[in-house]
């Protein structure tokens, strides 16, 4: 299966020495990928790469950058999201190989498969900008639609101080 933006670089022509690529996904990409990730749209994605050889593995760090907008996990409504995420990706013939199970350390690099000796740069950008997704994204306020609405009662409304406000204030009565 190909995926909907797919930009792959061959691994035999990527040397030691670093380079940089830069890649945008089109309209079309776009579409395809807002209905794969469940997006109401996908503005922008794109990735800059710093891509060099290393041992039998090819190494890409970069950023992806997009624009979407995800629907309100509580009401529906439209809420854009900008995205910027730093990214470092391993890729090897057989990301499965010997492998125990390790613990990452936070720099560590994910690891993605060299597949018929190409990487696939599209790809990658791609998954980076769907795991930046928030999966309970809500629009500020939600709660506030939903008590309009009469899902919740006005007492469930959480303050746009923060869910722990009303705590803090409690804390501060008992101390005072």
């Amino acid at each position: 299966m190909t995926p909907e933006f797919s930009r792959t670089e061959r691994v035999d022509q990527i040397g030691v020495a670093e380079r940089t690529v830069a890649i945008a996904a089109d309209p079309g990409e776009r579409a395809a990928l807002a209905t794969r990730f469940a997006l109401i749209s996908l503005d922008r994605l794109e990735a800059r790469f710093a891509v060099r050889g290393e041992a039998g593995a090819v190494i890409a760090t970069g950023r992806v950058r997009g624009e979407v907008t995800q629907a309100c996990a509580a009401t529906g409504e439209p809420l854009p999201v900008s995205i910027d995420e730093a990214v470092s990706l391993r890729f090897v013939a057989d990301p499965l190989a010997g492998e125990e199970e390790v613990e990452l350390s936070a720099d560590a690099m994910d690891t993605l498969p060299i597949e018929n000796g190409l990487i696939d740069l599209g790809e990658a950008a791609a998954e980076t900008l769907a795991l930046a997704l928030d999966p309970f994204a809500r629009v500020p306020d939600a709660d506030a639609i939903l008590a309009a609405a009469g899902v919740i009662g006005e007492d469930q409304v959480v303050s746009e101080r923060g869910a722990f406000a009303g705590l803090a204030e409690l804390r501060k009565k008992l101390e005072g």
